[in-house]
């Protein structure tokens, strides 16, 4: 898998600067989907990627004006930042969205993002070395942190600067940009248990994960401060496969939850696939609650409910707090927001009884 310098000035702007947000609203899509199109990296069909061309020139996105603000300027920086999954799998909305808006904050300055896949968490380590002592980059992003990550003390000994994208107590020596996950979980299970719900279900990332950590503690202490509300929670590896697996568990054994929440959309939508195959009725028989509010989340029938967040903003936040920690050499850790619930059609009151389902 090669690397991809992306230059964060080659689009330009005019008199007034013309945003990715503005692209993404002239062409219809996400700003993920436009920092992938400008920059030419896979994830968007080619007519989606034509579409947003056609508006980045509608707009007056110009290279040429970019490319000599780059030559005047005699500061440049080049943020790194990899992402450990296989080759296959894509990058997903979610991160789509955040290195937009990472590229966001970058476009207003002579900066580059130099994006890597690696296979693991040693190779991870290894680039970040080669990285720097090379000196292709001033800096770096840390994404996916789990508890006691093993990146933090061999990148904090490289001397290089980086960011965390969690929660400061597991961002080590690093300043962290994170939103508030907890809050927002107990608001759902709340919710849940004002439709009349009592027993729910919580479907989340790997244990060690640490946006899993949080949740799943926020989610087991909330239920614990209802009146006669019991949670079990079931981990995954954060794929459909695993979610259905996970939902098919939960929902034909004993006690069978009346409500799930899952820790991203793909499961959730699995969710209603392995409802359908039980007999039961969304949301009449079982609610189900996704994070990460997505286009997968609308397109969905019924609609999904969704823990709604905005990863654009995130990245716009995590690459002001790495330029900081760049200039001044030194910056603190910020909250990018709150999730919050957006109910649609997978939500409702709590069935009178629970049906059977096939094969329980």
């Amino acid at each position: 898998m090669g690397t991809r310098r992306w230059r964060h000035g080659d689009w330009g702007s005019m008199q007034r600067r013309v945003t990715i947000r503005d692209v993404a609203a002239r062409a219809g899509v996400s700003a993920g989907a436009v920092s992938l199109a400008l920059n030419d990296r896979p994830g968007v069909s080619d007519a989606t990627r034509q579409r947003i061309v056609d508006a980045a020139r509608e707009l007056g996105w110009s290279p040429n004006l970019a490319a000599r603000s780059l030559a005047q300027s005699d500061r440049v920086h080049t943020i790194g930042m990899a992402l450990t999954r296989g080759a296959a799998a894509g990058l997903d909305q979610v991160q789509m969205a955040l290195i937009g808006g990472i590229e966001q904050v970058l476009a207003e300055r002579p900066c580059a993002l130099l994006l890597h896949t690696v296979p693991d968490r040693d190779a991870e380590i290894a680039l970040y070395r080669q990285w720097w002592q090379s000196g292709r980059v001033n800096g770096s992003v840390l994404v996916g942190v789990v508890a006691d990550d093993p990146r933090l003390d061999p990148v904090h000994r490289l001397g290089m600067p980086a960011v965390a994208v969690s929660q400061p107590a597991l961002s080590g020596p690093f300043p962290a940009v994170w939103t508030d996950d907890g809050a927002a979980i107990a608001e759902a299970v709340r919710y849940l248990a004002l439709l009349g719900h009592r027993r729910v279900g919580h479907v989340t990332g790997p244990a060690t994960l640490g946006r899993t950590l949080l949740r799943s503690e926020a989610f087991t202490a909330t239920a614990a401060a209802l009146p006669d509300v019991t949670a079990r929670t079931l981990p995954t590896d954060l794929s459909a496969h695993a979610g259905a697996r996970a939902t098919r568990t939960l929902l034909t054994g004993p006690d069978r939850p009346t409500a799930l929440v899952y820790d991203n959309d793909l499961m959730a939508v699995a969710g209603i696939a392995v409802a359908e195959e039980l007999g039961l009725r969304v949301p009449d028989d079982v609610s189900l609650v996704a994070w990460d509010d997505s286009d997968l989340c609308r397109i969905t029938r019924p609609q999904l409910s969704a823990l709604s967040h905005d990863p654009f903003a995130v990245g716009e936040e995590v690459a002001r707090c790495l330029l900081e920690l760049l200039d001044n050499g030194r910056a603190s850790s910020r909250p990018a927001g709150t999730p919050v619930l957006v109910p649609r059609g997978t939500t409702g009151p709590a069935p009178l009884r629970s049906p059977a389902a096939s094969g329980s």
